[in-house]
């Protein structure tokens, strides 16, 4: 008879200082009716609950229990925007994971935010690609030597990892951050990310020869990434994943995805539990001697409000209230809204009254949705509705300081969501949209750097002949209209380019090759992230130190709060998988 030993596993991903309950649409099917849901689900107190009621039912049947944090911890609401870190720090000691992976979102501030970070949380930090050794031990805020920091063995060659005592076994964790850190995220230069395959390749044959054989990588690649991992790396036990925001489970009967929970690529299960704290992962997983998972079962869990929202096209009434209510109670996947009292106390007592000061402070009356998408599409052929104005943000704001000022140049990653009808708050712009507190930066540009600036970022967006950064790489701009045809020729995609004369948007002129303009952008898209390279070829580049880019669109909306002018359209763009004729 093969000898199996189980594990009560939990897991989070992408929480993005989702501290309290994120508001949740479902779509559900009652009769011959549809009707929309809105509730909130998730947060730190919920999960708080659930983590301690499944660490209880471990220690009751004496099964080894680990939680897992699968990165980005960092950015996406006030609580980060406005304590930076420091609240990250003390809820999830509050939640106790065995470990975190480092997200590309949790280094976004430099080393020194991550450093501090580190200091203040009871649990390992993992980035075994991540190479240290060349870090400058005396400037502030340095990384290496923390111990608490599990990073790239240099001279090994290999990550460092944890282990765990596991029945009668040793089971080791490995985390694994993307290799790409310095494309999408702002890391020192001294820092560097080693290839995530390779090194859990070495590391898992060095464990191998050690004889431990149960092993779980930690990992903040993506999905995608993972099932590459898992194929090309033999003997990983199981992948515990995050960075793709990938909400795995049958969700159908919500009107939400269908992947499989657990998906098995090369004998290695894969995980991932979706985004914002919105969801808590739980399985029980049970494996053989040799480190082989048996049998994964479990799911991601909402944890919804007790009551919500109805809507539909025709009125609803109560018996429709009812027949979702008993729908939800009777969906395997949704817990309800138990939470952990001392948690919520400590969001609710210590860090709220600072950011509920912000939600009251009104900025602007939005006339209708402006909605967000990183890419154009067939709904939106000209792609994101608030972009632009982020964009005229920073030309209008960077040209009272600067008048020499052309345009202004913006990565769709940098605005984070779509702005609803409505009050807009000082909360919602520092806390979702724009919750990057990055520096302006402008520069002095030939033409030619322009054009290629912009195809390159495309390209990298649309995986058009490249290898991508992913859809935020993609421009808006303000000041400077492009048209480009995917269909042509690498070089010759970006076919027309011109400069909008004097703030004037019906007046236009080609930029031409040779020419100098000046430009503004972020300091992320400035030092040539994500395809942007170009732009490095900058004459000269000065920080605007002093402006943000949340504050430029907070300055530019106390000047005119009003979104409702009709923006000329900048972004001309025809997809490289277009038919043509």
């Amino acid at each position: 008879m093969t000898q199996s030993y189980t594990l009560s596993l939990a897991h989070i991903n992408d929480t993005h200082s989702n501290f309290e309950p994120c508001r949740v649409q479902f779509s559900l099917n009652i009769g011959q009716h549809k009707l929309d849901v809105t509730s909130h689900s998730g947060g730190y107190a919920r999960i708080g609950h659930h983590i301690t009621k499944a660490r209880h039912t471990a220690a009751q049947t004496n099964t080894p229990f680990i939680f897992l944090h699968g990165g980005d911890s960092f950015q996406g609401t006030l609580y980060f925007s406005h304590f930076k870190g420091k609240a990250n720090a003390h809820l999830l000691n509050l939640l106790a994971p065995d470990a975190m992976v480092i997200g590309n979102h949790d280094i976004d501030e430099g080393n020194a935010r991550l450093a501090e970070f580190a200091k203040q949380i009871d649990f390992p930090l993992l980035a075994g690609n991540m190479d240290l050794s060349q870090e400058d031990l005396n400037k502030p805020g340095c990384l290496r030597g923390l111990p608490n920091i599990l990073d790239y063995d240099h001279e090994q060659k290999r990550a460092k990892y944890l282990l765990k005592p596991f029945h009668d076994k040793t089971l080791a964790i490995v985390g694994i951050t993307l290799d790409q850190m310095k494309e999408i995220a702002r890391p020192d230069p001294d820092t560097h990310f080693v290839d995530a395959i390779a090194t859990t390749a070495r590391t898992v044959e060095h464990l191998k020869n050690q004889g431990i054989k149960h092993i779980i990588v930690l990992s903040h690649l993506g999905l995608d990434q993972d099932k590459r991992l898992a194929a090309e790396v033999d003997g990983i036990s199981l992948i515990v994943g995050g960075h793709t925001h990938t909400l795995q489970g049958d969700f159908r009967a919500l009107g939400l995805s269908n992947l499989p929970y657990g998906e098995v690529i090369n004998n290695t299960p894969i995980v991932h539990a979706g985004k914002y704290a919105e969801v808590v992962g739980l399985a029980e997983i049970t494996f053989d001697a040799d480190g082989k998972v048996l049998n994964l079962k479990g799911g991601n869990y909402f944890m919804l409000d007790q009551h919500f929202i109805l809507s539909a096209n025709t009125a609803v009434d109560n018996q429709d209230y009812q027949a979702v209510r008993q729908q939800l109670n009777q969906h395997p996947n949704i817990f309800w809204d138990d939470a952990d009292a001392d948690i919520d106390g400590v969001i609710r007592d210590i860090y709220k009254p600072a950011i509920a000061e912000m939600e009251n402070k009104v900025l602007a009356l939005v006339p209708k949705n402006l909605v967000h998408t990183r890419l154009p599409s067939k709904a939106l052929p000209h792609g994101s509705e608030i972009a632009p104005w982020v964009s005229r943000s920073m030309f209008q704001e960077a040209k009272l300081v600067d008048p020499r000022v052309n345009f202004a140049l913006h990565n769709a990653g940098g605005v984070r969501q779509s702005v609803a009808q409505g009050q807009l708050t000082l909360a919602d712009v520092m806390g979702q949209l724009l919750p990057f507190e990055l520096p302006l930066v402008k520069y002095e540009i030939q033409g030619q750097f322009l054009y290629q600036a912009l195809e390159s970022a495309i390209n990298a967006a649309t995986n058009n002949s490249v290898r991508g950064t992913g859809a935020g790489s993609f421009p808006y701009t303000y000041g400077l209209r492009y048209y480009y045809d995917g269909r042509r020729p690498l070089g010759e995609r970006l076919f027309r380019l011109e400069m909008m004369q004097q703030d004037s948007q019906s007046l236009w002129y080609p930029v031409e090759p040779e020419s100098l303009y000046v430009g503004v952008s972020t300091s992320y898209t400035a030092a040539g992230k994500e395809g942007y390279h170009p732009l490095l070829q900058a004459r000269w580049q000065e920080s605007m130190e002093s402006l943000t880019l949340p504050q430029a669109f907070i300055r530019f909306l106390n000047r005119s709060p009003n979104l409702s002018d009709l923006l000329s359209q900048h972004v001309h763009y025809t997809s490289h998988s277009q038919r043509i004729g």
